[in-house]
């Protein structure tokens, strides 16, 4: 009660019965617990753009031996197998109807033999995980949403139940552009059963994360909602990623509150158009953006990709823009590159200490302006009057740009260039960077009292 009230308060009887019944006055309601196996947004690297569909267990592993060896040290953590883990013909970035997949008794994928031999014998990623877990790192896998055709077409048991995948399938909603699944009609008996066991399959497993696909495009809320009930009762704490977007903006409640990352776009790739792009995504997402809960603006597409086919068609300057964009946006970081040939180009931009702070420390990141080619985006550093101030040149030519500092929240401040790692000096009313084509600049702007 606030203090300036006489002592003893005496409750009017209506006013009684309305706290006592907690119609009037309620607690706060609680965070979900969720938000707390993902305070700062996940660091690691995902499969799908160097090996599509064909990673093999092997190359897991290798990629886990340099991640542990040379990323670990700056915050990286994450290995994820992508998608078509469980096709054992699966051969590049197509997928094919009707194709054979290896799925259990229970309707449940299972991981292609051929692919990742230790699964023999009904193991699952058991062993795999324990590799990635033995090197200090967590292990993540994708799945599609929904229950495999194949096990309708079988009409295999659902666990536990007695029910089978034909029962609880909806064969009206599918993927448009994968034909593995049917969606799971989760109005009928067996339904949320089913998720379940999937879950607790995963958590045997020793899962940590789970990126979900088809979720978004439509929003399928009661889908959503299946898999946060099946995961919080696995008993593991596996991060939940929702895939591909948009996810609808207007779903940030809803999302925010069942998963802790989402997709904010389609599949993202190494073109400038879609860079740019994803500036207005992000600044739209920043208000359901704090931790535990991320808007993911997709992985980093640099390196080498396709399977070693190709280099990143990203410049270095639009490459610099890509992590500054996405650390000052706290957009989940996960590496596309093939770890195993990695340049020393691509090594510094995923090794700078004062960066990744800002993608694993800052608070508030949101879009300050907008004018002409430049774009500015300033945040928060918790317990400090400091802030991060990044300007973006996303025009065509290099140019100048100058920021009022009063504008970020300063009469005079030193100005550090967290990029080249070196302090600029002390600054009064404003600063002027020069910045090439598709280029960006990072700074600290420290507080001068």
């Amino acid at each position: 009660m606030p203090s300036y009230l006489p002592r003893p308060i005496r409750l009017l009887p209506a006013l009684s019965l309305m706290l006592t019944f907690g119609s009037a006055i309620s607690a706060p309601p609680e965070e979900p617990k969720f938000w707390s196996w993902a305070k700062t947004p996940p660091m690691g690297w995902n499969s799908w753009d160097g090996f599509a569909t064909t990673v093999t267990e092997a190359q897991t592993r290798a990629q886990t031996d340099v991640m542990a060896t040379n990323l670990k040290p700056f915050g990286w953590r994450y290995i994820v197998v992508d998608i078509q883990w469980y096709e054992p013909e699966a051969n590049g970035f197509n997928y094919r109807d009707g194709a054979k997949l290896e799925v259990d008794g229970y309707s449940r994928l299972q991981p292609a033999m051929n692919k990742f031999p230790s699964a023999s014998g009904g193991k699952g990623f058991k062993a795999l995980a324990d590799y990635i877990h033995s090197r200090g790192l967590k292990f993540g896998i994708h799945m599609m949403r929904g229950i495999p055709r194949q096990a309708v077409l079988a009409k295999t048991p659902i666990k536990g139940t007695a029910f089978t995948a034909a029962d609880i399938a909806d064969r009206t909603s599918t993927c448009p552009w994968n034909g593995d699944m049917y969606g799971v009609d989760m109005s009928k008996p067996g339904a949320q059963e089913y998720y379940n066991s999937l879950f607790q399959e995963y958590a045997a497993w020793g899962l940590d994360y789970i990126k979900v696909d088809d979720l978004s495009v439509p929003y399928h809320q009661p889908e959503i909602e299946a898999i946060r009930r099946a995961i919080d009762l696995s008993g593991r704490k596996i991060v939940f990623s929702t895939s591909p977007g948009p996810t609808p903006v207007d779903e940030g409640p809803h999302i925010s509150n069942h998963a802790n990352l989402w997709r904010i776009s389609n599949d993202f790739w190494d073109e400038w158009p879609q860079l740019y792009a994803q500036f207005a995504r992000l600044r739209d997402w920043m208000p359901y953006c704090a931790p535990g809960h991320f808007p993911d603006a997709d992985m980093l597409p640099i390196g080498v990709l396709q399977m070693g086919r190709a280099k990143t068609r990203f410049t270095p300057d639009e490459q610099y823009t890509l992590m500054t964009l996405w650390s000052i946006a706290r957009s989940p970081l996960m590496i596309g590159a093939d770890l195993t040939k990695l340049d020393d180009f691509t090594h510094s931009l995923l090794t700078n200490p004062e960066v990744l702070n800002v993608n694993q420390r800052s608070e508030n990141g949101r879009q300050l302006y907008k004018r002409g080619d430049f774009c500015v985006w300033i945040a928060n550093i918790p317990g400090s009057k400091d802030k991060y101030l990044a300007i973006f040149n996303t025009g065509n030519s290099e140019a100048t740009h100058t920021v009022s500092l009063s504008e970020v929240g300063f009469s005079k401040a030193i100005i550090r260039d967290l990029w080249a790692r070196s302090d600029q000096g002390v600054f009064t009313k404003q600063i002027s960077s020069t910045i090439k084509s598709h280029g960006a600049a990072l700074y600290r702007v420290f507080s001068v009292n």
